[in-house]
Order: structure tokens, then C-alpha cells, then sequence
């Protein structure tokens, strides 16, 4: 009689967190026991989408990881028609999205600036935390973000968190999507996303993804369009190893942007009220970016179940930009007061990262490990220039606020000069450990080594700095069930700055602890996951602002903060038919003599959405979903929003098995609010929405 046994090389797959497929490639080896012949199968070949690492780049769980994560899936991004990843992480528990300019925005979590940005668990420069742009989201499979410090796995930031975006790879399909939407302010989107196997036996695939999106707004003159291409192709190199490589570009063009946010300060003390369309902004304002990047990953699984992954990502960013800036307190009766400022500036920014990992297990005490190790490498390089402009009315003092759009003439510029060329290089060697003590506990240790240098010129202020940091991290998670685990955990804080002090020089590297405490409880047969944590961070000289220079441009002093609150989060399946999500946050800042600190952070916010499926027509869904924030405060530029709800709906109906059409309604309520009082933004949209079309094949 022949037994046949299968093998799959699938350790690779599941120890570094990604989902195996069936696609395979075969060969058949004849052996010989106890004279009887026995046909063994090894399957060699295994083609998988690959997604991304965990927090601790370890084989484990988001219920077993001792540390708050939270994921925003496709089928979210779908329902809420999120299609940028502003929008994306706006569906994210305990994430902040700041759009305190029309063109830039800050992602905030605990109270703080989140500066960790990944992309499949790799690195990616991201120096003041800002995101230039409307990012698009529809080449990414999902968002993590791991809220918290996170020494293990970047070595820098601070105790806000780290987001990691997972790109779309191949499927084992030939299959795919074209859609349309229409919308308010004008809004109309074409996007398509195909699959196709390369092979005949399906080891090879490659998958392209194209949108193109134009957009007026509720801001007065305010429109923006942007084109996007992504494609990507991976495969079986040998019956070992794995190539995967892909490109995207951005092309996103704004005209009439702001440069700053409104003006909410009446000379008499009070706070002004706009219109929501309400806009600082003049019609030769403009702000276009074009966006880069490409990546090659090796993975290779060696006969002992050790696997080694070698990724190389390249980024390239410019942009070009035409801005307004308008600042000063206004009078109540003629709306004089404001003070206008013009800029015209370009930059070019350059990144390569090279990162190395492997990852395996080993034996101690009668039980089984698991250990990685990694060495990375990020360069990155940005040039700024700026354009002159002899005497004009756009230097001084504005019309009467509102004014129109084409009140203030455009300056006649100057050749550009360039005044920032800035090298950084982070090399970082980093090594964790799964100490398994028993059954029901283990024990998680690690560091990151870096060395990080940044020189060249800023503002005619010669830069160089070399800093060195060794952070530890420690986590131990307990089962009391299977289906309760405790955790706590602690990780060190280091994160250089790029706020200057008043002499024009960088402000030196803040540092810290930050600490967790947890439980992580599932419910409804693993259907319901339930997390409960507690934090606490000390941050020593993190960047506040400090006034004006002579030169009219910002400057900042260090100071040190301590946060700490309380995050309860439930998310899955409630029923066959109803998904859930309900997060909430409880914050306080204080500086160490007690007074509050970072008051635009609300103290409470609360994230959930609903949707449900119906049972009689289960081709029909809908859902409900949004945020509530408590009051918040800039104190620098005395402004105050009040608490504020936002709700959002959608429903979708698969007309047929091919063809979708789906519904969204944002604001429900046609809630005025102020979206960001970090640097004091403009007010959000009002209620708006859009209608789609899907075709799939």
C-alpha cells in the first residue's frame, strides 16, 4: 500500500505573518522503507500573497501581541469609500488625521504626532510627520497601526504609534474590478484593479491598479485631481525562494490651496465664525506633487525552517508649489486686520532602504523558540528651494476679510535659490526573541542599535549631527483561557526632531519610557475580539512652539510631558449578519509642573461603525459609522472647538454577481466643526456624497 505525505514551505509563510495560497508547483520523490514503497509528495513550489510583519516581527497574533493594534480591512475602506489615505485613517481607533492645511496633514495617536510610517513592515523617512497631499489608498490591501512606542520595531519615534501600509499583491486568480463614482463638489473617480496568473501553473502573477480622481470642494474655489498607477509582480524564483517587485505612481495637482489654515481671532479677544466655504486662499495658488516609489523583495526559506527576506525600497517625491499665507487678528466690523504673505518654493526628496531580516526558532529547556534578527539601512536626501519677488500687494496688509479670490495679484518671482540640502542616514540592527516559559506564557525581549547622522545645510545653518541609540523592548503576555490573554509591556522613546530652536539649530533627539498594561479577550467563538490597556509615556524635550525668530519664521524650545489614559476597543463579527467596531480613548497631557499640555488632542474620543447585512436580501447592506470627540483647545493661538459628533452611512447592493452599486452619505448630520486645532485648520465638509458603480470579472 502507498501513503503519500505532503509537505508545504509554508513556515516562511505563517512565521512572518503572511496568508498561504493553494496555487503550487509539485515533484514526486520514491523512497524505500522496510522494503515497501512509499510515494512522498513534496509540494515545492508556493506562490503567496505576502502582507506584513506584527508589531514585533514575530509569529504571533494581534490577540497574543502585547501592545494595542488595530487594523482597518479592505471591506472598511470599501464600505466608507475611503479613498485616500486620509479618509482610510479616519476609520482607525484612536488615530487622529490633523488636515490642518488644505494640502498637509499630521496622523496623531495618544496626544502626540505619529513620525513611524511603514509600508509591508518597512521603514520609510517621514520627517516632521506631515503628509503632503492626498495620498491614494486604493493600492493598499489594508492599514495596521500599532498605537503605542515601538522600540522593537522602528528603533525612533515617540509614544504615539506606527503606521504600517500593506500593499495589494497578486492573487491566485484571474480577476478584477472597474469602477465609477460621481459625487458632491463635483466629484468624479474612475479606478480599476486586475489580477492575472503569468504561468500556466500559476507561480508567476502580476496585478495592476489604476485610479484617477478629480474633486472641487466646499472651500471657496478649492480643486483637486490626481492620477495614480500601481503595479506589481511576483512569483517562484526556486523551490526555495520568492521575488516579488512593484512601482507606483502619484501625479496630484491642487489649485486655490491654503497655506496655513483661517484666522479665528477677532481684535476684540473673541473667536470669529466663517462660513464653512471660507478660505484664505487667492486663485494662483497652487500645490502639484508627484510621487514615486518602487520595491523589490527576496524571501527565501533554507532547509531547516530558518527564513531570510531581503527588501529594497526606493522613494522619490517633488513638489512645486505657489502659496498664500494670512495671519493676524481681525476687526469684528470691518474685517480689516490680516497681514498677507506670499511663498513660492519647490523640493525634491530622495529615499533608498535596504533591510535584511530572517527570522527561525531554536530549543531551550525541552521547548521551542523563536528568535529574528535584522539589519537595515535608510538614506535619504531633500532639497529645497525657494523663489523672491520684488514689491508687491500681496506683502502686507489684505482686503477686507472674506475677501475674493482674485483680490490679491499674484507676486512677479525671482529665479529660485536653493536654501536646504539635507543628507540623513539611519542604519539600524535590531534582534527580538519568543521565549515560550509554558503553554501559557511568554515572554517577549529585543532591541534596536542605530546610528543616525543628518548634515548639510538649512536656512544658510550648517547641520551635522551623529547620534547614537540603543532602545530595549520587553513584553510578557499570559493566557489565563484560551480565549483571555493579559499583557504588559515597555518600550524606550527616541525620536530626533526637525523644529528649530531660535538660533536656527535642530533641536536635540526628545527621549523617553512608555508603558502598557492590557487585556485581550475573544468572544462569540473567536468571532469578537476585545482589547482593555492602559498607558503611560514621560517624553524629555519634545518640541513646543516657541514664538517667531527676526526672520519672521517659527522656532521651538523642548519641554517634557507626561501622557497617560485608558483605550478600550471591540471589534468582529457580532452575528452572521452584523460587523462591529467600537473603540474609545481616554487622554491627559500634562507638562511636569501639571499644567495641560497638547490641548488640541481631545481628552475622550470614541470611534465606532456598524453594518449589517440582510438576511431576506443578502445581496444588501448598509452601515453607520463616524467618531465623537470631546471639546479641544489651541491655547497659542487662543482658539476652542466645542465636542462634536460625525456620522457617516453607507449601503451597497449587488445587483447581480458581477455588478455593485453602492451609496455613501458623509455628515450626516451637517455637523459645523473645526478639523484641526493643531496648527488651527478650516472647517470640515459639510454634509456631502457620492454614488458608485463596481463591475467585477
Amino acid at each position: 500500500m502507498k501513503l503519500k505525505r505532503t509537505f508545504v514551505l509554508s513556515s516562511l509563510v505563517l512565521a512572518m505573518g503572511f496568508p498561504a495560497y493553494a496555487q503550487t508547483t509539485q515533484s514526486e520523490v520514491v523512497v524505500k522503507e522496510n522494503d515497501k514503497e512509499l510515494e512522498r509528495i513534496l509540494i515545492i513550489g508556493v506562490r503567496h500573497d505576502r502582507v506584513s510583519q506584527g508589531a514585533t516581527g514575530l509569529t504571533m497574533e494581534i490577540d497574543e501581541t502585547p501592545q494595542s493594534i488595530s487594523v482597518v480591512t479592505a471591506d472598511l475602506i470599501k464600505n466608507y469609500a475611503a479613498n485616500s489615505l486620509n479618509d482610510a485613517l479616519k476609520l482607525a481607533p484612536g488615530i487622529g488625521v490633523e488636515e490642518w492645511e488644505t494640502n498637509r496633514s499630521n496622523y496623531t495617536s495618544r496626544g502626540f504626532e505619529i513620525k513611524s510610517t511603514q509600508i509591508d513592515g518597512v521603514g520609510l523617512p517621514n520627517d516632521w510627520g506631515i503628509v503632503t497631499g492626498a495620498m491614494e489608498s486604493y493600492g493598499y490591501e489594508e492599514v495596521e497601526v500599532i498605537r503605542g512606542a515601538n522600540g522593537l520595531l522602528t528603533g525612533v519615534g515617540n509614544s504615539s504609534g506606527t503606521i504600517n501600509y500593506v500593499r495589494k499583491r497578486p492573487t491566485n486568480e484571474n480577476e478584477g474590478e472597474v469602477g465609477v463614482s460621481l459625487g458632491s463638489f463635483n466629484a468624479k473617480r474612475i479606478n480599476a484593479d486586475y489580477s492575472a496568473l503569468l504561468t500556466e501553473s500559476g507561480s508567476w502573477a502580476g496585478r495592476v491598479v489604476v485610479a484617477i480622481d478629480e474633486k472641487e470642494s466646499h472651500l471657496d474655489a478649492l480643486e483637486n485631481d490626481r492620477s495614480y498607477f500601481y503595479g506589481v509582480v511576483d512569483g517562484q524564483l526556486t523551490d526555495n525562494s520568492t521575488l516579488t517587485a512593484g512601482f507606483s505612481y502619484q501625479d496630484a495637482n491642487t489649485d486655490n490651496n491654503m497655506w496655513g489654515g483661517l484666522v479665528f481671532n477677532y481684535s476684540d479677544g473673541t473667536q470669529a465664525k466663517w462660513d464653512t466655504s471660507a478660505t484664505t486662499s487667492q486663485d494662483w495658488a497652487m500645490w502639484d506633487t508627484i510621487s514615486t516609489s518602487g520595491f523589490i523583495e527576496y524571501a527565501y526559506l533554507f532547509d531547516n525552517d530558518w527564513e531570510l527576506k531581503l527588501t529594497y525600497n526606493k522613494q522619490n517625491f517633488e513638489d512645486k508649489s505657489k502659496l498664500f499665507y494670512a495671519s493676524g487678528s481681525i476687526d469684528k466690523d470691518t474685517g480689516l486686520g490680516l497681514s498677507g504673505w506670499p511663498g513660492r518654493y519647490d523640493s525634491e526628496f530622495s529615499s533608498d532602504i535596504l533591510d535584511l531580516t530572517t527570522l527561525g526558532t531554536y530549543n531551550l529547556f525541552d521547548r521551542e523558540h523563536e528568535v529574528t534578527f535584522g539589519l537595515s539601512r535608510a538614506k535619504s536626501n531633500q532639497k529645497r528651494y525657494q523663489y523672491g519677488y520684488a514689491a508687491t500687494p500681496a506683502s502686507g496688509p489684505t482686503p477686507s476679510f472674506p475677501y475674493a479670490q482674485d483680490a490679491i495679484p499674484e507676486p512677479v518671482w525671482s529665479d529660485k535659490a536653493k536654501y536646504a540640502d539635507i543628507d540623513v542616514t539611519l542604519t539600524r540592527f535590531f534582534g527580538s526573541t519568543k521565549f515560550n516559559i509554558s503553554d501559557d506564557l511568554f515572554v517577549i525581549a529585543g532591541f534596536n542599535a542605530i546610528k543616525y547622522t543628518r548634515e548639510g545645510v538649512n536656512s544658510l545653518v550648517d547641520i551635522d549631527n551623529d547620534e547614537s541609540e540603543a532602545s530595549p523592548y520587553a513584553g510578557i503576555t499570559y493566557s489565563f483561557t484560551d480565549d483571555v490573554n493579559a499583557y504588559v509591556s515597555y518600550s524606550d522613546i527616541y525620536q530626533p526632531q526637525e523644529q528649530y530652536n531660535l538660533q536656527g539649530d535642530f533641536l536635540a533627539p526628545t527621549k523617553g519610557v512608555n508603558y502598557e498594561i492590557g487585556l485581550k479577550t475573544q468572544w462569540l467563538d473567536n468571532n469578537l475580539l476585545a482589547t482593555f490597556a492602559l498607558f503611560t509615556a514621560e517624553q524629555e524635550n519634545l518640541a513646543s512652539y516657541a514664538g517667531l525668530n527676526p526672520a519672521g519664521q517659527f522656532y521651538y524650545q523642548g519641554i517634557d510631558v507626561k501622557s497617560k489614559g485608558f483605550e478600550v476597543e471591540i471589534v468582529g463579527q457580532l452575528t452572521d449578519n452584523i460587523n462591529a467596531l467600537l473603540s474609545y480613548t481616554l487622554l491627559s497631557i500634562e507638562d511636569y509642573a501639571g499644567e495641560e499640555a497638547n490641548e488640541w488632542a481631545p481628552r475622550n474620543a470614541v470611534s465606532f461603525s456598524v453594518d449589517y447585512t440582510l438576511e431576506q436580501v443578502p445581496e444588501f447592506k448598509f452601515g453607520v459609522g463616524g467618531k465623537w470627540q470631546s471639546k479641544t483647545r489651541n491655547a497659542t493661538y487662543g482658539v476652542e472647538q466645542g465636542a462634536y459628533l460625525l456620522l457617516n452611512a453607507f449601503a451597497s447592493w449587488d445587483v447581480t454577481e458581477q455588478l455593485n452599486v453602492q451609496a455613501n452619505v458623509n455628515n450626516l448630520t451637517d455637523e459645523k466643526y473645526i478639523n484641526s486645532l493643531i496648527n488651527v485648520g478650516y472647517y470640515g465638509a459639510p454634509v456631502n456624497g457620492t454614488l458608485a458603480l463596481t463591475y467585477r470579472f
